[in-house]
């Protein structure tokens, strides 16, 4: 009797493979958009599994592509997200239909708002079953549209492949952006003659997207830059998007521009370079005569751009038409790939720049001489020893810790606000941050996508307490898929950021009100999966600790938590300023 159920699978086995001999000519739709993802480059989805989209599986193992299966949709969408942002190339997260798909909605509108290609492929109830209440059915096109450049449903199978290279190409067009397909099971499993299947080939259907907009704009801008005496730039996310940083470095060292950060653009310079500068960004824009703006909108961070001087020459180059000048005028507005448009203003300068480059070292000098002053008034908080911890000793801390090799990944509220105070990350794509969203929970997804992307790579992810209990346990994944990352948690019991406005709005009495949370050991949850905890009291631990558990990780393969207990009155200057609300 034992030998007769192995009989059984062995004979199931060569019946399928003999069925699949025989209709080599025919193909389901799962199959094509495993050979649609392909054909764009994608290695690996991030998915949860569900009845609606089982058959995607079955033709990502024939293509070869990975599949990561995490414990929520919303992680799985973050790593779709953070794969884009750390490749340059099409993330994609696959969801069943209903919950699946509504779960997987912040981490959507979070690559929305940080302009990441994020193609989400979704299920649905059969076409047969339309409106008469099939499982988990729900209007996902109507959704999902207003937070992706492009949704759809998929109405037919032989159309699969073309829709997934039609939303693909959506995500890449003008600014980069998540779309959305749904697929219905019954188109998702009915097979189709090839012949019939639209498979459009790679690289033949996709217009260029290195514009450097009207030329005669880029002689303005070069003009602009070489009478300028005190000129500033800013290198927002879009520049690490399009891999346009050495063109844009090149620029501003043959100009002698001072460069600022932000976002994604944070690491395109090591700190310490001649050309870095980390925090004197609002001086230099109250004294600048040329501010550039590059690939950032004048968002709230921006200051809606306020924040520029009033009478400044200002210039603004984006990807998307509809950013340039939104909220604030500016002398020129260029719209292209911030790469190919520098690299022309590099170009249309050469040769007539260098003289006014001499000239202009004494503004650089005196905002370096800002620098440091600004630096040393912050030094007495970088190294307090107080007791409990105060978290810009940790920030301090991280920033020493770091290495050319380090992924820097900031998911939280207050503390991480305060890390960018002092973490500078060495190298360009070592600084991930939600983006303008603001969203909680990225960091697991952010943290998986990336040392799946660069296992050589050191990822460590500094959380809020209350953003690491929303996602937290897709570290398992991590460590399953041999993924395993430093998590580095500013542990205050509070969702701090919003308790200082609340109690400065409604007073001591009323401001603990919906956002205290309990004392929790995260160390014991990183021993739970098998990795290395520790929890942090002192700040002279600090160092030690994060030593400990780098050794661990690189010992065990298993991912590691460093629980440092920082001290709840404290606070970022933007939360007591309450700036993100003006």
């Amino acid at each position: 009797m034992s030998t007769q159920p192995r009989q059984v699978r062995s004979d199931t086995a060569t019946d399928t493979l003999a069925r699949k001999s025989a209709s080599e000519d025919v193909v389901s739709g799962g199959h094509l958009v495993a050979k649609a993802l392909k054909s764009e480059g994608v290695d690996t989805i991030f998915t949860l599994c569900g009845g609606h989209i089982i058959d995607i599986y079955d033709g990502c193992l024939d293509e070869g592509i990975k599949i990561v299966d995490v414990r929520h949709e919303q992680v799985a969408a973050h790593a779709a997200d953070g794969y884009a942002r750390q490749t340059g190339r099409l993330g994609c997260v696959v969801t069943t239909a209903g919950p699946g798909c509504t779960n997987a909605v912040t981490g959507v509108a979070t690559a929305f708002r940080s302009e990441s290609p994020v193609l989400h492929i979704g299920g649905q109830a059969a076409l047969t079953q339309h409106r008469m209440g099939g499982l988990q059915d729900l209007p996902h096109v109507d959704i999902m549209r207003p937070i992706t450049k492009f949704a759809s449903s998929v109405q037919s199978t032989e159309r699969v492949a073309d829709m997934v290279a039609m939303a693909a190409r959506e995500c890449f067009t003008g600014a980069p952006g998540p779309s959305y397909l749904e697929i219905p099971r019954d188109v998702l499993d009915r097979e189709v003659s090839l012949e019939k299947a639209v498979i459009p080939e790679p690289g033949r259907y996709r217009a260029s997207t290195k514009s450097i907009g009207d030329p005669a704009d880029i002689e303005k801008l070069a003009d602009l830059l070489i009478d300028s005496e005190r000129p500033a730039i800013l290198l927002g996310s879009q520049v690490w998007t399009c891999r346009g940083h050495e063109e844009a470095i090149d620029m501003v060292r043959y100009l002698n521009v001072p460069a600022y950060f932000n976002g994604a653009g944070r690491g395109l310079l090591p700190p310490g370079d001649p050309h870095h500068f980390h925090r004197t960004r609002g001086d230099a824009f109250k004294q600048a005569d040329v501010i550039v703006i590059v690939g950032t909108p004048f968002d709230f961070r921006m200051g809606y751009g306020k924040r520029l001087r009033a009478d400044a020459k200002i210039v603004h180059i984006d990807l998307d038409y509809r950013t340039v000048a939104k909220n604030r005028d500016v002398t020129l507005g260029i719209v292209g790939d911030p790469g190919a448009v520098l690299k022309a203003v590099h170009a249309a300068a050469s040769g007539r720049a260098d003289n006014r480059a001499k000239v202009r070292q004494s503004w650089l000098d005196e905002l370096r001489g800002l620098e440091t002053t600004k630096t040393e008034k912050l030094m007495s908080l970088f190294k307090s020893n107080n007791s409990p911890i105060h978290p810009y000793r940790v920030a301090w801390e991280l920033n020493e810790f770091l290495t050319e090799d380090t992924v820097y990944i900031g998911d939280g509220g207050d503390v991480v606000t305060i890390s960018a105070q002092a973490v500078q990350p060495r190298s360009p794509g070592n600084w991930m941050d939600p983006g303008a969203l603001g969203s909680l929970g990225v960091g697991t997804g952010f943290a998986l996508a990336t040392k799946l992307v660069h296992p050589g790579k050191e990822v460590l992810c500094y959380y809020g307490d209350g953003s690491f209990g929303m996602t937290a346990f897709d570290m398992e994944t991590a460590n399953r898929f041999g993924a395993p990352y430093l998590a580095v948690i500013g542990n205050n019991s509070a969702m701090n950021q919003i308790r200082y406005g609340q109690i400065a709005k409604y007073g001591e009495e009323r401001g603990d009100v919906g956002n205290l949370l309990s004392d929790v050991p995260f160390s014991k949850f990183a021993e739970m999966l098998g990795g290395y905890g520790e929890e942090v009291r002192e700040a002279k631990e600090i160092a030690p600790a994060l030593e400990r558990a780098r050794e661990a990780i690189a010992g065990s393969g298993k991912s590691a938590v460093v629980n440092i207990w920082v001290d709840p009155r404290e606070y970022a200057p933007g939360t007591k300023n309450q700036t993100m609300y003006k």
